[in-house]
């Protein structure tokens, strides 16, 4: 009999916690586990294997910003775990808000332990419960395995080899391509085939009874195997099952529909520019991924909690305006080449932008659109300064105060001189030039709590228009041109219309990588 999350609560070596679920608690009831697990290290989604309970005393996550905070729950989401236990108290005396919310719009049970209990005891006494139920699993996921790879054996069709796993969880069992076309499905034998599966009370009870397994063909990410337990069937014997039939479905799917030299050479191009290889390997790879020498391409990096299932999703973006790409994903980015039309470069990525912008992204996430690089050998420059963009705007906070791009979406272009400047000035050089620049600016600000600086700096990105620097600055029009005139007495008069407006605006651009 599965054991259930509300189960483990009310065992006696987890009841003095004084344990309160904060979020998501709708599907507490439904959520079955697998395992227990204690961890303080905040990177520990890559290791687990989904259906655990983890604990964590939440030491590292008291030094944590808001942003890793969130990415911590999107990523113990993504990778399947069933429900995060927080013991809160001195130094965490409770679960930060963000981290609720976000644990809600995951669908991961949320828990506060509100007194402490050793977790060793409670992995113990439960774990040894689990072991147990965990070696029938195995035995079952085998069985089915064996019997699937018969079936493939005897020439089966996919819809019948998915039955076989099917009957064997008691899931609905459905095989997709990345971008959603379906492949085959199967219902358990015993589940009325003219009836519908009965919808789960909301998304998030839905979420607790799915299973969702990539299967890879010669190590390129080809389908997506979704297993939806129906009345009451073992979410745990359906997440072993169906990893255990990952290799067969791989087999199957090479057999009806192998990956083409054209997927291949594009996941083995990604890593390529991405190692920052010879040219030359650039130059072989990119004909066989259907990427001309001479292409006009930009690189897109994306850091999110769900790279992996964002790839599919920026795919479609780009196959929808008809452009070629080539895409790689880890648990920590997605990489992204490109190819711009002859003669509509800059239409076309200014295209990419508003459509990247318009993805739903997990809270957390931010991306950069690298610059137009000139043929394929450049790829890795569009690829380091698209990086170099996302550190940029990190070390300058611009992603958080929404200057540029909007819904953390960012523009290498955006930070061209930033760019420039970190590629050919060192920091002291960089230090003293905005010294040199804006010494008295400074001053005036570190003296008397003002802000001329980030007046001066609005002003100059938008144009030198003072109007449109006091709407963005929420200041009324008489305001702005007193402070104008403070920073003008400041540098040295006026510098519209003299080389120092160049200068200025430069330092005003350094500075803000420097004041974080």
């Amino acid at each position: 009999m599965p054991i259930r999350l509300q189960d483990v609560l009310k065992h006696s070596t987890l009841t003095p916690a004084d344990p309160v679920i904060r979020a998501a608690a709708a599907i507490a009831a439904q959520t079955q586990l697998r395992w227990i697990h204690s961890s303080e290290v905040l990177d520990i989604a890559p290791l687990l294997g989904g259906g655990e309970l983890l604990l964590t005393g939440g030491q590292a996550l008291v030094a944590a910003t808001d942003q890793r905070r969130i990415g911590y729950i999107w990523e113990l989401a993504e990778r399947g775990v069933a429900a995060l236990a927080i013991e809160t108290g001195t130094a965490l005396p409770s679960i930060p808000s963000a981290m609720v919310g976000a644990a809600e719009a995951a669908g991961l049970p949320l828990i506060e332990l509100r007194k402490r209990v050793p977790f060793v005891g409670v992995m113990e006494a439960v774990n040894s419960l689990l072991v147990s139920e965990s070696a029938a699993h195995l035995q079952q996921a085998d069985r089915a395995s064996h019997a699937m790879a018969v079936e493939l054996a005897h020439g089966g069709s996919l819809d019948r080899i998915l039955s076989v796993l099917a009957d064997a969880t008691g899931a609905e069992v459905v095989l997709t391509t990345n971008a959603g076309a379906p492949l085959a499905s199967a219902l358990p034998a015993e589940h009325d085939a003219d009836a519908a599966p009965a919808p789960a009370a909301n998304a998030e009870q839905d979420r607790a009874l799915t299973v969702i397994v990539d299967v890879s063909v010669r190590g390129i990410p080809s389908a997506r195997l979704t297993l939806r337990a129906l009345g009451g069937a073992d979410v745990n014997l359906a997440r072993i099952a169906g990893n255990r039939s990952v290799d067969i479905l791989a087999l199957a799917l090479l057999q009806r529909m192998p990956p083409g030299l054209k997927e291949m050479a594009g996941a083995a191009l990604i890593r390529a520019v991405d190692s920052g290889t010879q040219s030359w390997r650039l130059q072989q790879l990119g004909p066989a991924a259907g990427i001309p020498l001479s292409a006009q391409l930009v690189a897109i990096v994306v850091r999110s909690p769900g790279s992996r299932q964002l790839r599919t999703a920026v795919e479609q973006l780009l196959d929808r305006a008809g452009r070629h790409s080539a895409s790689y994903a880890d648990n920590a980015e997605l990489l992204v080449l490109a190819v711009l039309r002859p003669g509509s470069t800059r239409e076309d990525r200014k295209d990419i932008l508003a459509g990247m912008q318009e993805l739903d992204l997990p809270e957390g996430s931010v991306s950069a659109v690298g610059p137009v690089a000139a043929g394929i050998a450049a790829a890795p420059w569009s690829l380091t300064e698209a990086r170099l963009t996302l550190e940029l705007a990190s070390a300058a906070g611009v992603h958080k105060r929404g200057t540029m791009q909007s819904g953390g979406v960012l523009d290498a272009e955006e930070f061209a001189v930033e760019r420039l400047a970190s590629h050919s000035l060192d920091d002291a050089r960089r230090t003293d030039f905005v010294r040199q620049q804006l010494g008295a600016i400074l001053d005036h600000d570190e003296q008397r709590h003002s802000a001329l600086l980030d007046t001066l700096r609005v002003w100059l990105d938008s144009g030198c228009n003072t109007a449109q620097a006091a709407r963005e600055l929420h200041l009324e029009r008489q305001s702005m041109h007193q402070r104008l005139q403070r920073i003008f007495s400041l540098c040295g008069g006026d510098p519209r219309g003299t080389g120092r407006l160049a200068a200025l605006h430069l330092a005003t651009r350094l500075a803000a990588l420097q004041s974080k």
